[in-house]
């Protein structure tokens, strides 16, 4: 599929993607024809990777180090001279430009970025603040331009808006605003860009010379970082490189994008070739992150709404209705810690999130003992590491923590095996009692079928069982003078896949409520890699990350094939993928789908965490993705609300968002999915051809 032909849904401005680039362009020092000509060469390799924004480094036009050539008339004539040859030549490409020149008004000679598209300089946005220390000395030959509000300057034949007033915004891509900051202008205590950003720009360049030292690239990460994040915007910085006068300084050519305090993508430095940084931005995500953040309305309305005080300058952008990939790393497993130099520290926090909250709720409440039913499976797994590590720490004995295995119908002589062989690795109390003849007398008391014999297995089997595990250990707890541990997960209350009132859905204190499976599967790992506890109890967790998930509630079929919790209510990376982008990001479903299909589409898109299982490696087209994900709507939307709305407490672990009705999520009980369904049924294409 191309050009018009392409279905809307595989259309990045379809979804409010806006593809930015930040340009290393080839420069000769006061050559000004020459760099004119570098500027044009990035444009047309911009334009045929579909950029829609450009931006070059400060004055990469002359050139920036060019101490009082800058004086020259000559110099200052050749500029304008070329910024027509600049805006002839954009006529027939696609990206907005925004480049750097010195420009003269009314006597003075400003640091500035030029806007260019289509043919038509859009404005001009003078740099605001010179530095004029150490190498800087910027003030002997540049006007600030801080007080250049609702002005105009010529330029050549053309007279257009200038000041440090504006922002610009394409007319038909609802998102695709844009504002500028030159250098210096971010490292000042208030850089200008924040106000263009409350004034509504999503997207902020900034236009740099900036000579590299040792260390001033972390600098610049630390800068560009904090302004998307505080801003709530994305961030391209765009650096000077080779080319530039080396008299007294060096140049590297950085580039890099953020967005919401996450990298994009950056560049190779020290590169000798011109060189394209290239990263679709999310707007949707910006603006809906922007509703939900109420601090960043406050502040707007704070500094006197700037967004009456900016002049819009508005253009109508190119648009290809292509289906021209996606470029933007896309987790696949987004509430997992994917930082290989920060991977232990992430690990650990979440962990010990877990652990302290556990810790505090002990102490506040003295209990006797914990008590927690041991399936063998990861949840009660994850659940009794916590256990084992707040008794630990609190100089308490194991003995304190009563395990209970309760096998049911189903359960596997692995799952048991595993069950005993946990409770004996950590050394706690242990017990086992089987449900069975209890289940077995409820079902017939209740006149189920299978009371009498008959091999029934529909929800109500099921739930007796859950129920009556739940009910046992309550009542041990009170017996023994302690409470429970619930061990359900943020991925099963999503879904629901939990059993209401006494069941698996009730606990005194649920310390897995905020971790998602595909969280805990790594974190059962991570704690055998960094020998948390003894190599007796890494050869069992082990183990239990090989066996399939499942909730051993139905006995397996004639074939042997057990029952299968993930093809029932579908894959828990897909699932949990959904849940992220829908609870910390707002996003429509077609929006969740499209991102899905970039991140699962192969086995080589997609990111994945450091040392995840193979399985990480998973494909699924569109047609799954779609299917599972209507499943997660109905089941989210539709009917596992009034579960989550009687949560026990549990502490929030992940940013990526959690479910109780006193925190992240809260929501009425009885609403309806159609809404998301109707979006997403609409917004895909044929999942048939």
């Amino acid at each position: 599929m191309s050009g018009s032909d392409t279905h809307a849904f595989y259309d990045l401005h379809t979804h409010g993607f806006v593809r930015v680039a930040t340009s290393t362009p080839k420069v000769r020092t006061a050559d000004i024809a020459y760099n004119a000509e570098g500027i044009i060469e990035q444009a047309r390799m911009a334009d045929a990777q579909h950029v829609d924004l450009l931006v070059y480094p400060e004055l990469s036009l002359s050139s920036y180090a060019l101490d009082d050539l800058h004086l020259q008339s000559a110099l200052l004539d050749g500029v304008e001279a070329q910024v027509d040859v600049i805006v002839e030549a954009s006529c027939e490409l696609s990206p907005v430009l925004v480049f750097g020149a010195p420009l003269r008004r009314n006597g003075r000679i400003y640091n500035c970025a030029l806007v260019v598209t289509r043919g038509e300089l859009l404005g001009v946005i003078p740099k605001s603040y010179l530095p004029n220390y150490r190498e800087y000395y910027e003030k002997r030959w540049f006007a600030h331009g801080r007080e250049c509000v609702g002005l105009t300057i010529r330029c050549g034949e053309r007279e257009v808006p200038f000041g440090t007033d504006l922002i610009f915004s394409a007319g038909n891509l609802p998102g695709f605003i844009f504002g500028i900051e030159i250098c210096e202008d971010f490292w000042s205590p208030n850089p200008p860009g924040t106000m263009a950003a409350l004034a509504g720009a999503t997207i902020l360049l900034n236009l740099s010379a900036s000579n590299i030292t040792i260390g001033k690239s972390d600098e610049r990460h630390l800068l560009s970082r904090a302004s998307s994040s505080r801003s709530i915007c994305a961030y391209a910085y765009s650096a000077s490189g080779h080319g530039e006068s080396t008299t007294d300084l060096a140049w590297d050519g950085q580039g890099m994008i953020y967005e919401l305090g996450d990298l994009l993508v950056e560049s190779v430095r020290f590169d000798l070739d011109p060189e394209l940084c290239v990263a679709d931005v999310d707007t949707r995500r910006i603006l809906s992150e922007r509703m939900r953040m109420q601090t960043f309305n406050d502040a707007a309305e704070a500094a006197d709404r700037p967004e009456d005080r900016y002049r819009r300058v508005t253009f109508e952008h190119a648009v290809t209705r292509a289906d021209i990939g996606l470029r933007r790393p896309v987790r696949r497993f987004p509430f997992v810690p994917n930082r290989a130099h920060k991977l232990d520290e992430d690990c650990y926090e979440a962990f010990n999130i877990q652990v302290d909250a556990l810790m505090r709720r002990i102490r506040a409440t003295g209990p006797a003992c914990l008590v927690i039913g041991i399936s063998g499976g990861l949840d009660s797994t994850h659940a009794l590491i916590v256990a084992a590590k707040a008794m630990d720490r609190l100089g308490r004995p194991r003995t304190d923590i009563r395990g209970y295995t309760m096998p049911g119908f189903a359960t596997s002589d692995g799952t048991r095996s595993n069950a005993w062989r946990l409770m004996e690795a950590f050394g706690i109390t242990a017990g086992e009692i089987d449900i069975r003849p209890t289940a077995t007398m409820m079902l017939q008391n209740i006149g189920h079928p299978f009371g009498e014999g008959q091999p029934v297995y529909d929800t109500t089997f099921e739930n007796v069982q859950a129920g009556l595990r739940t009910d046992y250990l309550f009542r041990l707890a009170g017996r023994h003078g302690g409470w429970v541990i619930g061990t359900g997960d943020l991925s099963e209350l999503a879904l629901g896949w939990c059993t209401y009132g006494v069941g698996d859905h009730m606990s005194h204190y649920g310390v897995n409520a905020g971790v998602p499976k595909t969280l805990i599967q790594y974190l059962i790992g991570w704690t055998t890699q960094t020998s948390q506890f003894d190599e007796g109890v890494d050869a069992v967790l082990a183990d239990i990350l090989d066996t399939e998930i499942s909730p051993e509630l139905v006995p397996a079929g004639e074939d042997g094939q057990i029952q299968s919790t993930q093809s029932i209510i579908g894959p828990y990376e897909l699932n949990d993928f959904f849940l992220h982008h829908i609870i910390r990001w707002g996003q429509k479903p077609s929006h969740v789908a499209f991102l899905a299909w970039h991140s699962w589409k192969d086995a080589k898109s997609g990111l994945w965490p450091i040392d995840f299982p193979e399985d990480a490696k998973n494909e699924y087209d569109l047609a799954t993705i779609a299917r599972w994900l209507e499943n997660f709507l109905k089941r989210f939307f539709g009917f596992s609300q009034f579960k989550r709305s009687a949560l026990p407490n549990g502490p929030k672990v992940s940013a990526g968002g959690a479910l109780s009705p006193r925190g992240d999520w809260r929501a009425p009980s009885d609403a309806v999915a159609d809404t998301w369904l109707a979006e997403l049924a609409h917004a895909l294409p044929p999942l048939d051809d």
